[in-house]
């Protein structure tokens, strides 16, 4: 038998034979981390803290909430932002999402008008890793009795508690009810109306993280026609034109949403031929028509039905029209009852005038203008007297092919399965506690090859360490070791 120095010599130099072997099955297709993906469209529902919505608009702020940017309503007490862009790493489930949408808060108004309470939350990113989590946002709030205005970006809001939720895999985040509690920062952001470590109401989120699609070879813009350039954005041809694509923004009214959805009606709605949800607003695409810049006149019809249903509600619209004259414009649609249909009702009127038609780069934008309700439009909703403020029209009228329409707002696809986050169970002494899920998620190839980095350190180490035992055991009185020792 080989001497013990010998067989560990013998066992270090065949570990380190099979190292180029483990350095190739790494590199071996299928076997490396998976790549980083795009967070592309999603939702995140949260209702900051329904004591504070509460305490706004009860007796002692008699207050109110507004919402901007595109932001909803979840029933009564959730705001709803929109529009998630991102990064995601599936091997880690680390992710960053961040939603667009705004909410203000206004209480306690002063004999000048303003509000001693004025505060807006706005943009909230989620920065998800290992089972914890911050929201951030972006805030502009006004102190309590100096009533300085602070305005800052990407503040750390919350803390989010995410124990017993695995974020690794698949092509969706979806995650609901995750503890939440104000932060330092966000106590400061609240001017003082809480405390660090209270408690803010769940937040439910989706994510859609789609696999890395190739871009298509983009066509090179063609320039304009020698003496045809126009100056600095204004267009050339102010005759009436053919409107090459369009699409109107509404959302009928907030207040009306909730009532749909909410104990009373106990309804839904539902939106088919083409017509888009964008959470805060229903979107008829596919306008077609003409527009007069110089006369300040527009007529278009788009497609889309939006139907509202519950209980003692059946309405329907669809045919929806935008027609502009005088400075002002007109949404009309076709509306059908459990009482009959009745052809070309005017809803709401807006505020339209010339300059408002003026066309940039191809396209004329009239955005969240303010609207009105009509008198047939009272007797439709049932709910406002003729003139209540309804919620902005928003009208686009491209009229060149390359003229971008302004993208929806993008909530996402509907979470297939949505984790529940809960604090993690106290774990019991007697029960053996289950393997982190970690372990499934990374192949087999990997975990050999990593085993294999640990097992040649180690070898090295045993080999050397016995050649020290071994030079210990054979020196002779005068601390030389003997031959057979050195290498």
């Amino acid at each position: 038998m080989l001497p013990r120095s010998q067989r560990a010599r013998a066992l270090a130099l065949a570990l380190l034979a099979l190292l180029p072997s483990l350095v190739a099955v790494l590199l071996l297709p299928g076997t490396a981390q998976a790549a980083e993906r795009s967070v592309s469209g999603g939702r995140l529902d949260w209702g900051i803290r329904s004591s504070f919505l509460t305490y706004v608009t009860g007796p002692i702020a008699q207050g109110s909430w507004s919402l901007s940017g595109g932001a909803s309503t979840v029933g009564t007490s959730q705001f709803r932002f929109h529009s998630a862009t991102g990064s995601y790493d599936p091997d880690s489930g680390a992710a960053t999402a961040a939603y667009s949408g705004g909410v203000r808060f206004l209480g306690h108004q002063q004999p000048d008008g303003s509000y001693e309470l004025d505060l807006t939350v706005s943009n909230p990113t989620l920065s998800l890793s290992g089972g914890f989590g911050t929201l951030y946002a972006d805030v502009r709030s006004k102190a309590r009795g100096s009533g300085e205005i602070t305005d800052r970006a990407r503040v750390p809001l919350a803390s989010l508690d995410l124990s017993g939720v695995d974020l690794r895999g698949g092509t969706q985040l979806a995650v609901s009810g995750i503890p939440a509690t104000l932060t330092r920062d966000g106590a400061t952001a609240f001017a003082g109306y809480y405390e660090a470590g209270d408690a803010l109401d769940p937040v439910t989120f989706t994510a859609d993280t789609p696999e890395r699609a190739a871009l298509p070879a983009e066509d090179p813009e063609p320039g304009p026609e020698p003496g045809q350039e126009p100056e600095d954005g204004q267009e050339e041809e102010p005759a009436a034109r053919e409107i090459t694509d369009a699409a109107v923004d509404w959302g009928v009214r907030r207040t009306y949403r909730e009532y749909v959805t909410g104990d009373i009606a106990a309804g839904r709605w539902e939106l088919s031929d083409g017509a888009q949800d964008g959470g805060a607003l229903f979107r008829f695409p596919a306008g077609e028509g003409t527009v007069d810049p110089e006369q300040g006149t527009a007529e278009a019809r788009f497609t889309g039905t939006l139907r509202f249903t519950g209980n003692d509600l059946d309405l329907e619209l669809s045919a929806v029209r935008v027609d502009i004259a005088d400075g002002t414009g007109t949404l009309s649609a076709d509306v059908t009852t459990d009482e009959g249909a009745r052809e070309r009702q005017p809803l709401v009127t807006f505020t339209a005038g010339p300059e408002q038609l003026a066309p940039a780069h191809g396209l004329i934008l009239i955005e969240e203008t303010p609207a009105q309700l009509t008198d047939e439009g009272a007797d439709i909703f049932g709910l406002y007297q003729p003139g209540t403020q309804m919620d902005p029209v928003t009208v686009a009228f491209a009229l060149t092919e390359d003229a971008r329409l302004p993208a929806l707002p993008d909530i996402g696809s509907d979470p297939v399965e949505t984790e529940t986050a809960a604090p993690a169970p106290e774990s019991d002494a007697e029960t053996e506690p289950e393997p982190a899920a970690a372990s499934s998620s990374f192949p087999a190839s990997l975990i050999a090859a990593g085993a294999g980095t640990v097992l040649v350190p180690a070898a090295l180490t045993a080999y050397l360490m016995s050649r020290r035992r071994s030079a210990r055991h054979t020196e002779d009185p005068s601390g030389t070791p003997e031959e057979s020792t050195r290498s």
